[in-house]
């Protein structure tokens, strides 16, 4: 069931960000591991830099990016959020921001394909 403030948009907003934040959590220490791979295994490293030429993650660094994009975005909300007077069209910047994060990951996977 749906409470009352989760019908709120900006609720929305902050679990958009919360859930791109895991997520990119999540990637992080895979990140490390291919930047290991750099460090100490560059014949393991080179398979996997072929590996990454399949379009499925292509799809998969678009969902990267728009998660890179959506937690920064909001990440610059919350901050004009708590630093700035309050606005009324606070929904309309948390609107551009999600906008703003599709755009950026389009253009990413664009130029990726």
């Amino acid at each position: 069931m749906i409470k009352p403030h989760q019908k709120h948009s900006l609720w929305l907003a902050a679990l958009v960000h919360r859930v791109s934040g895991i997520g990119l959590a999540l990637f992080l220490p895979f990140h490390f591991y291919v930047l290991g791979l750099a460090l100490n295994d560059t014949a393991t490293l080179d398979t996997f830099l072929r590996w990454t030429e399949h379009p499925m993650l292509k799809v998969a660094e678009f969902g990267l990016v728009l998660f890179l994009a959506l937690h920064l975005f909001g990440g610059l909300r919350l901050l004009a959020l708590e630093f700035l007077p309050w606005n009324p069209a606070q929904k309309t910047f948390a609107a551009l921001a999600a906008a703003l994060s599709v755009f950026i990951a389009l253009l990413f996977l664009l130029k990726a394909i």
